[in-house]
């Protein structure tokens, strides 16, 4: 019996030891409950889920800089749940990728602060879904976070999913200013890194 409790131990240290076993349990807890919430029909609807600061999310006593990265994850997790993206990527062979993000930090989320996360999907291409994350302080509804996330589909595109969960062609919203600015720097960083990539092979020819 000793022998089994050691093994067992032995086991759950190995694996909080080589795999962040927080995480996963934490994002089929936030799976598990999405089920349960009420389903968000608009594609393009937002979704708030709450939070508060704790210590393990901290330096300096407020909020680190990944951890506004992993909260998103389980936020977008929650939000394809809800809207019946993952139904339709299961169905249809497919995933998501995240291709590309930024943050702007305007100001920290201290120890103890409840904040709100609004997500919601602005618009598409042939290839992605772009969406926007708010992290607004409920001390004073101040947003003290805003992300942009590139949502890549593999094996699929946004417009076969919406057709699937929507039954119809959907009209693209159109895109901001401000999301067209950062979708126009990713295109213009890709084609950089690929001029590189062909001057490197053709030093090593």
């Amino acid at each position: 019996m000793e022998d089994t409790l050691l093994w067992i131990l032995g086991v759950l240290l190995l694996l909080f030891c080589s795999v962040d076993v927080w995480y996963y349990i934490r994002a089929v807890v936030v799976v598990v409950r999405a089920w349960f919430l009420s389903p968000v029909f608009d594609i393009t609807g937002e979704q708030t889920a709450g939070g508060r600061v704790l210590l393990h999310d901290v330096d300096l006593c407020h909020m680190n800089n990944a951890r506004y990265l992993r909260e998103c994850d389980f936020a977008r997790l929650s939000l394809y749940t809800r809207n019946g993206v993952f139904k339709a990527l299961r169905a249809l062979g497919a995933n998501m990728v995240v291709g590309a993000s930024t943050v702007r930090y305007r100001r920290p989320l201290c120890v103890g602060e409840a904040f709100e996360l609004r997500s919601r999907i602005i618009t598409w291409d042939d290839k992605s879904f772009y969406l926007e994350q708010r992290f607004v302080s409920c001390k004073d509804g101040m947003v003290s976070a805003v992300m942009f996330c590139k949502q890549n589909v593999l094996r699929s595109s946004p417009d076969k999913i919406l057709q699937f969960l929507c039954k119809r062609k959907v009209e693209v919203p159109e895109f901001p200013e401000d999301l067209q600015h950062w979708i126009n720097f990713i295109s213009a960083s890709s084609k950089a890194l690929r001029g590189e990539c062909q001057l490197d092979n053709k030093k090593n020819e």
